[in-house]
């Protein structure tokens, strides 16, 4: 027996052509009067296009630069407040191949590409990672201009882009601690090199090396305190140089790092080689003020666990970078035997990611020698102050680093 049609499959002839052909009409009809809509926006379009750009207010370069500026004299006449905090300088570069221009404040970038008239939109790119809308600066007379909307917006961008460096992490202060000193010489070494003894003492070798490490990281940080727990040959206990550490005061947002410096001595004078040691993760302490919270024994107690990981991990991550770069400096001629956890007492009593580095053995011939030429400090030094560089550049990068609150 044969089923009856559905109605989705059986229509009359007149209804299965009807649709197509309703079609037809209205598509024509659209062609017909696509011309005379499209002409009369034009026509609107340019009607409402001429007043805008003949009001359209423009700054010079010099005004835009002195816009950027905290002493900008834009502000008063022209209701534009300044992105920069006091001491930055806005910069601009120019590509005329490109036709493209960008400004730089601090480490901020803002690009654009010029347009060919008055009054086009594009994009002004800020860092690389955030895209605005504005009418592009183009040429007026033979120089560039710039738009009070392209000034204000790449003002605002700037000025968010200060607000969230000012929230992230940054270090605040680099501790150096220059082992031993005084009555205490550390470690004491008199092996021969070419038949002559060479005299190597811990406590002159890291403070040379301190003193030099601390020189360059000044000249790298000016904004931040670097600090020597001694800077002569004198005699500090233990105590006295984890007190140092953690009495340097902090704002929020800050945080502060802690190098201690040694040379290794062993019998065995063919054992060599430089080390980095940090506090073991099983070792727990307190590292957080207390009586800064009202929290209850067990919220605290939470905090300073959550701290104590940071720190540990932050630290694991500073002596990685500081082996690193003394593998990469001294190369194959000084062999690495790693990073290790130990329970050193300021790497444990310092409330804040911390390091202790060997930097060879006083014990050995070739160590010794590296140790005490002038040649050789400065390749130790050289390494030190790359590995804290390159820490403290990723850290500030990411924002990621915790100061103890």
């Amino acid at each position: 027996m044969t089923n009856p049609p559905s109605p989705a499959t059986h229509r009359p002839s007149s209804q299965r052509f009807l649709f197509p052909f309703l079609f037809l009409i209205l598509y024509s009809l659209f062609l017909l009067i696509t011309p005379k809509l499209s002409a009369q926006t034009q026509n609107t379009v340019s009607a409402t296009s001429a007043p805008a750009q003949q009001a359209l207010k423009t700054f010079t370069l010099d005004e835009t630069l002195s816009a950027l500026r905290l002493d900008a004299g834009l502000r008063s006449d022209a209701g534009l407040r300044p992105a920069a905090k006091s001491g930055e300088t806005a910069n601009f570069r120019w590509d005329p191949f490109l036709q493209s221009g960008a400004f730089s404040l601090g480490d901020h970038n803002g690009v654009f590409t010029a347009a060919a008239a008055a009054g086009e939109t594009g994009f002004l790119l800020l860092d690389g990672r955030e895209v605005f809308t504005v009418l592009l600066p183009y040429r007026q007379g033979g120089a560039l201009v710039f738009p009070e909307n392209f000034v204000k917006t790449l003002q605002g961008a700037f000025t968010r882009s200060f607000e969230d460096d000012a929230s992230r992490f940054r270090i605040a202060a680099i501790i150096i601690d220059p082992g031993h000193g005084g009555k205490d010489p550390g470690a004491i070494g008199n092996p021969e090199v070419n038949s002559k003894p060479v005299r190597a003492v811990e406590k002159d070798i890291v403070l040379n090396v301190s003193k030099a490490l601390n020189t360059q990281l000044s000249r790298a940080f000016p904004d931040k305190r670097v600090l020597m727990t001694r800077d002569r040959d004198v005699f500090y206990s233990l105590e006295e140089r984890v007190a140092i550490a953690n009495s340097v005061s902090l704002n929020e947002n800050e945080a502060i790092i802690y190098i201690s410096i040694h040379a290794n001595y062993v019998f065995n004078q063919n054992v060599r080689g430089y080390e980095v040691w940090y506090l073991s993760p099983n070792y727990r302490r307190n590292v957080l003020d207390r009586s800064r919270y009202n929290d209850s024994a067990d919220i605290i107690a939470i905090r300073n666990a959550m701290l104590e990981e940071e720190f540990t991990t932050e630290s694991v991550i500073l002596a990685q970078s500081i082996l690193r770069s003394l593998g990469q400096t001294l190369g194959n001629t000084v062999p690495s035997r790693g990073i290790k956890a130990e329970e050193w007492f300021v790497v444990r009593n310092s409330h804040m990611p911390a390091v202790l580095v060997e930097l060879g053995f006083v014990s050995n011939p070739q160590d010794a020698q590296m140790m005490t030429t002038e040649g050789g400090l400065q390749k130790l030094t050289e390494a030190l102050y790359k590995g804290i560089i390159e820490f403290v550049s990723v850290f500030e990068r990411s924002g990621g680093f915790t100061a103890a609150p």
